[in-house]
């Protein structure tokens, strides 16, 4: 399969029906699996053998997508969850326990922030989070001795201010620890961060990937790269025995490919249950068929609104960096070739006020609290999305009163610079 590009694998990835089995991944919609013998069973327990014995854990049907997955962002091992939400929680406390430390881009998505600061401090995981333009000097100066993991975004939502992978990935391995990011916005399509460095990467499959707003998903894909066990006394859940499973040490018995997976699954989801449903699994695979075919058409659209926003005298700036004068377009240029996502931001000059006018005046983009579909949404995430965030944090993110986030669809361009235009004449003077 790794001789296929990657427009081939979002089609045939994952899945290879043998003679007679059924074209399209299957829908195996059962939470259990039968066993002639006791022993049988205690072997997939034991973790001595591979199979399935209860859908919380794992299922064929969803198993197969995160195979597709994997394969398309050039991975070794990968698992779907109930929400992008779910992925990045499972990805950073596989690595971390109480009393360890992240370091995090402060312009990720707000639920991710609140997830980061809120959530994971009250289970005694701290963080620091740096600016995604921070130099090398401040990267540093933000680790500690228990810091077990760096997340960003590579394009963040609503900010769309560009990751340096290579600057992040360096920077946590040089203190000895993995790279997360998200890359929801670009999808592999269009950047693939484990050949820059990154060695875990995240998804919420509820966005492009899915395509249709259809259903809720997230994935994690480990990259097989980094070596757990020469860091073995930061990552004791990885390279010390695991009690919970007869004393097996997942570094040792999974290696560097399979051990961060293995160990997700066999402990995280067998404990927290945000199990993707096959169904889900099966529609999301439908939208991953048509991935390579709908993400230029969302860059293309994005790019014409965002230069034509740039033109007019209601907005004070555009962020996207498709932009010649956005200040992450050489960064865009070298980790996003193919153009980075359909998502627009852009800060109207009467802030909340204008904001909500604007938006009420659209006829074609619906006001959703979404982004990243078929079908042209908006929303004003200060009011929104990112509301648990003080101004402080909002300023610190890049998130003013005034931003809206423009996800645009797959509808003709013509029709959604009209409908612009014309929403932006209702603005109140």
């Amino acid at each position: 399969m790794s001789d296929f590009k990657i427009n081939t694998k979002c089609l045939i990835g994952g899945y290879k029906p043998g003679n007679g089995e059924p074209r399209q991944i299957p829908i195996i919609q059962s939470t259990t699996f039968k066993y002639d013998t006791s022993e049988a069973m205690g072997k997939l327990f034991d973790l001595e053998a591979t199979g399935y014995f209860y859908s919380r854990l794992q299922n064929p049907t969803c198993d197969f997508v995160a195979a597709k997955i994997a394969e398309l962002e050039g991975g070794a091992a990968a698992m779907l969850t109930s929400s992008g939400q779910a992925a990045n929680f499972f990805a950073l406390f596989n690595i971390c326990e109480a009393g360890s430390h992240i370091v995090a881009s402060s312009s990720i998505y707000g639920g991710s922030y609140n997830l980061i600061d809120v959530t994971l401090a009250k289970m005694g995981v701290t963080a620091t989070f740096v600016s995604p333009d921070a130099t090398d000097e401040e990267l540093d100066a933000a680790f500690q001795d228990n810091t077990k993991a760096v997340f960003g975004e590579i394009i963040a939502n609503p900010a769309l201010t560009v990751l340096d992978i290579e600057k992040f990935a360096n920077a946590a391995h040089r203190h000895g620890v993995p790279l997360i990011v998200d890359n929801t916005f670009p999808t592999p399509i269009n950047c693939r961060p484990l050949e820059w460095g990154a060695d875990i990467v995240t998804h919420s499959t509820t966005k492009y990937m899915d395509g249709h707003a259809a259903c809720l998903g997230g994935a994690i894909i480990d990259g097989g790269k980094f070596d757990w066990l020469a860091h073995a006394d930061k990552f004791p859940g990885l390279c010390a025995p695991d009690e919970s499973y007869h004393g097996i040490t997942y570094a040792e018995k999974f290696g560097k490919e399979g051990a961060f997976i293995t160990k997700a699954t066999a402990q995280l989801m067998r404990d927290f249950g945000a199990v993707q449903s096959p169904q889900s699994a099966f529609i999301l695979n439908l939208g991953l068929e048509s991935l390579h075919v709908r993400m230029p058409r969302h860059v293309e659209n994005a790019q014409a609104i965002a230069e034509f926003l740039e033109q007019q005298p209601q907005v004070e700036y555009v962020n996207y960096p498709g932009l010649p004068s956005n200040k992450y377009y050489a960064l865009a240029q070298k980790y996003l070739g193919n153009g980075g996502c359909g998502v627009v931001s852009f800060n109207l000059k009467g802030g909340r006020k204008a904001a909500e006018e604007f938006m009420k005046c659209l006829q074609l983009a619906a006001i959703e609290t979404h982004v990243a579909d078929a079908r042209t949404c908006c929303l004003n995430p200060a009011t929104t999305t990112h509301r648990q965030m003080t101004d402080e944090q909002l300023a610190v993110a890049g998130i003013p009163a005034g931003l809206v986030r423009l996800s645009c669809g797959l509808e003709d361009k013509e029709d959604l610079l009209a409908d612009l235009q014309q929403a932006l004449a209702g603005i109140a003077g």
